[in-house]
């Protein structure tokens, strides 16, 4: 029997889209209270009807950068206090920049992968986590992705963010030993979003290129997995869930029908 997460609070960074709307959409069914950032509240808004009528409990929105760590650690420490106490975060912010050759590659693609995907997600992590231990209770569920497990041409600096993830993830569970607070690596692989889109700077022809012939992950199937994650009884953490479709081997092996 799992437990509930109804009335608790779920903070979910990149929440505007794809993944991270999903996984607002699933926890607002588990009637969780969402904390929801993205760069931008421009999309996030017009969600909170949508997700209150799913089951939200509440829904809080703002805006924020995860790559600035100053902003990260005032923002958060600024959140009014009905929101202060937050039980589960999903440290889903994160992108890719291109596909070049390492030798070849813009360095500015680089920063920003680094500055979001790991850095960012040591900022918050950072910000929150201190609270989940006082509280001896709490869940952080980070968001991996085969690029992790498996280097691909064209993506070196991507998948090394991705596997710093895992090993990050490794470390705070042996760091929080002895406290009721679990973490979780969810690592999927191929998920149709505007991941590829804005890995290719808007380029939609190329990004659709990615996903033909074969069947990708969806955001639902990578929300649900994160909600069973985090249901799961108390006592149980699910370390990692590597998660592909049934077209997909592991990051470079990919079945496309002709």
């Amino acid at each position: 029997m799992g437990i509930s997460i109804r009335g608790k609070i779920v903070f979910i960074t990149g929440a505007s889209a794809g993944i991270g709307k999903a996984t607002a959409m699933a926890l607002a069914a588990e009637g969780a209270k969402l904390l929801l950032c993205a760069r931008s509240t421009d999309a996030l808004d017009p969600m909170r009807d949508e997700l209150l009528a799913a089951g939200a409990e509440a829904v809080h929105n703002f805006a924020l950068d995860v790559s600035k760590r100053a902003d990260v650690a005032a923002t958060i420490a600024a959140l009014p206090a009905e929101w202060s106490a937050i039980t589960i975060l999903v440290n889903n912010a994160g992108l890719a920049r291109g596909m070049e050759k390492l030798y070849l590659d813009d360095i500015d693609h680089w920063e920003e992968m680094i500055d979001t995907n790991t850095k960012g997600l040591l900022y918050v992590t950072r910000a929150v986590l201190p609270g989940m231990v006082d509280r001896n209770e709490g869940h952080v569920v980070n968001m991996g992705s085969t690029a992790g497990w498996m280097a691909y041409g064209g993506g070196a600096v991507y998948c090394a963010t991705k596997a710093a993830e895992k090993i990050l993830s490794e470390a705070m569970r042996i760091d929080l030993m002895g406290k009721a607070v679990r973490v979780t690596s969810i690592d999927p692989g191929m998920v149709e979003t505007r991941f590829s889109e804005v890995r290719f700077g808007g380029d939609k022809e190329r990004a659709a290129k990615v996903y033909a012939n074969t069947t990708p992950l969806t955001p639902d199937d990578v929300a649900d997995a994160i909600r069973w994650a985090v249901t799961r009884p108390a006592h149980v953490n699910v370390s990692s869930m590597l998660l592909t479709s049934i077209d997909q081997a592991n990051a470079v092996t990919v079945n496309r029908r002709a």
